[in-house]
């Protein structure tokens, strides 16, 4: 009897490395901070590993046109975090974790009690219909810019150069927030 032919054995197939990533949080109704933090805390289950969490800041809800003071104040935050998963599968992530914490999608740049944007994926730039990275109104939200600024001093906003120089010059969008 012949032995059996030995199995090919491949080296391990190694994951892509890790990307670096930036998340924005928002809430305007319902327990703003306890959602956001549950939020966060729901991200290891969907592939994400947070490294930096800002503290919170309130702003004043922005609509096309500028700030609307009649709607309800959000909270935002900025975290650094880590994935393996592809841009697209970032997005589907969090649409689901959006969706878990009541996230209705009925009226754009409406009231809710979670919106989660993908700031930057590592210096990827991206434009299709689904995703645009960086995300882009970043460089006109100081309520984005300031978090951000607050966890990476070096922070440098893919395309727009870093963030220390774009805080402050929001145009568009003005948050209330460092």
């Amino acid at each position: 009897m012949s032995p059996l032919p030995r199995p090919n054995i491949h080296p391990p197939v190694r994951p892509p490395a890790p990307a670096r990533i930036v998340l924005a949080f928002g809430s305007n109704l319902g327990d703003r901070a306890g959602t956001i933090r549950s939020a966060i805390d729901a991200l290891p289950a969907h592939g994400v590993t947070v490294t930096a969490m800002s503290t919170l800041v309130e702003s004043t809800a922005v609509k096309p046109g500028g700030k609307d003071e009649t709607a309800p104040r959000y909270l935002n935050g900025v975290a650094l975090a880590q994935t393996a998963l592809p841009p697209h599968a970032l997005l589907r992530a969090i649409q689901a974790i959006e969706a878990q914490f009541g996230r209705v999608r009925e009226e754009h740049w409406g009231d809710r009690t979670l919106d989660i944007d993908i700031i930057a994926y590592g210096h990827l730039l991206l434009a299709d219909p689904d995703l645009v990275l960086p995300h882009p109104r970043a460089a006109e939200r100081d309520f984005v810019l300031g978090p951000w600024l607050e966890i990476d001093p070096d922070a440098v906003l893919p395309g727009a150069g870093p963030v220390a120089g774009l805080i402050g010059r929001a145009t568009e969008f003005p948050g209330d927030g460092a």
